[in-house]
């Protein structure tokens, strides 16, 4: 049964390397290029670290359960998926109370990333359950 976890541990972390090496190129791209004199209240790489963080974590303790026998974690991923809004929140917090001028470009900043590793992670939990 470890076998299997390990498995799907270092599947599921390369690809989540590779995903976002390749989210963090185009996102760094499109700021180069659309938002040269944007000001940004948190650097890129934080938003990053926070979102490769946050769905290693989830996804380990998903994979840990199911591989522990437990079958029907729909309900651990919908609760980890409340936990992880507020995370987001408390991540965002600063920004939100600072009296930061233009918040959107921000917001907009860690949440496009934010999407795309729900989805990321909604489709390699999708679909290594469908195998069993």
């Amino acid at each position: 049964m470890m076998e299997e976890f390990k498995k799907r541990q270092i599947t599921f972390l390369l690809q989540l390397v590779g995903v976002s090496v390749v989210l963090f190129a185009i996102h760094s791209y499109l700021l180069y290029h659309f938002a040269k004199d944007v000001l940004f209240f948190f650097p890129i790489w934080q938003v990053y670290t926070f979102h490769v963080f946050i769905t290693l974590l989830f996804y380990s303790v998903i994979n840990y359960k199911f591989s522990n026998g437990q079958k029907n974690v729909f309900n651990l991923f919908m609760v980890l998926t409340f936990l992880k809004m507020i995370l987001a929140i408390l991540f965002l917090l600063p920004l939100l109370l600072s009296d930061f001028e233009n918040k959107q470009p921000d917001v907009f900043n860690f949440f496009i990333p934010y999407f795309m590793y729900l989805f990321f992670e909604v489709f390699s939990l999708t679909k290594f359950l469908q195998k069993t």
